[in-house]
Formats: structure tokens, sequence, C-alpha cells
């Protein structure tokens, strides 16, 4: 069986260093005890461990939110700068999600809310529906698919 390095510490002791700038041995020990208590400290607000299952899914999801991110610019661009002539038709929407995982879901906030002309607006936690707030909603259909098949189920394959 693979032990997993305790990601967190170690990022603290080598943050800790970094920004002292010595690898004398007192620095290293102050390093340990910093790391070591945060972790303690964070451990009780986090109950719920996170460890993505499918690291080349989390690579290749990233790259697709950046891509939809630069769109979603260029989008939001033409419609403050009044390219496209027309009136914006913002809205509300509620797509039913699959995905319970608190981790999961915390991941597609941040993605919705990162994308410029979406926001997440609320998640219902008995429902699973959520709700988002779109600057220029033209058609329902395609964002309903968008964030289910282009975010939730990778993040599904991510966090299982």
């Amino acid at each position: 069986m693979r032990r997993r390095v305790p990601v967190l510490p170690v990022f603290l002791l080598v943050m800790w260093l970094s920004l002292n700038g010595s690898l004398a041995p007192g620095q290293i020990a102050l390093g340990v005890l910093f790391a070591g208590l945060v972790t303690l400290a964070v451990a009780a607000l986090r109950p719920v461990s996170a460890w993505p299952r499918r690291f080349d899914v989390a690579v290749c999801l990233f790259f697709v939110v950046l891509v939809d991110v630069v769109r979603s610019n260029i989008a939001v661009g033409s419609v403050i700068l009044g390219a496209s002539r027309r009136q914006p038709h913002v809205g509300f929407m509620k797509i039913p999600l699959e995905l319970r995982d608190p981790h999961g879901l915390a991941v597609l906030a941040m993605i919705i809310t990162a994308c410029p002309g979406s926001v997440w607006a609320g998640h219902d936690r008995e429902s699973n529906v959520l709700t988002l707030h779109i600057l220029d909603l033209q058609d329902e259909a395609a964002w309903i698919r968008t964030v289910k098949q282009r975010y939730e189920r990778p993040l599904m394959e991510i966090f299982g």
C-alpha cells in the first residue's frame, strides 16, 4: 500500500525556509514546529480529507477551465464594451447536480466564479441543485451541458 506524503506540513516547512532564506538548524526546527502546529490547528477545520484520485483528469480540467476563462473574458468584454449592440439577457438558472463531494463542489464553485459572466449564486444541499447568475443567458441548455460535461463529470472522476 502506498503511503501519502503529508502535503500541508511539507509545503509549510518549505515556505518557512524559503521566506527566511536560511537552512540553519534553528530555522529548520522552527519551521518543523510551525508546520506541525498549523497542521494540527487546521485539522479541526477540515473533518473530511481530500485526496484527488485522478491527477491526469485534474490537469486536463485545468486547461479546459483556462480556455473557458479566456473565452468568457472575451465574451464579457464584448458585452460590456457594446460590441454586440444588444442588451444582455441577465438571469438566474438552476442546474441539478450529481456531484456531492464537498471538495468537488468547492472546486466547481471556484471554476464557475472564475469564469467572467457567471457567479455561483447558491446550492441547495438537500435537492443538490446549483443556482447560477449569468450575465448573458441566451441558452440554458448550453449552460447545463457546459457545467455537467466540462466541469462536473471530470470533478466526479477526480474526487470519486
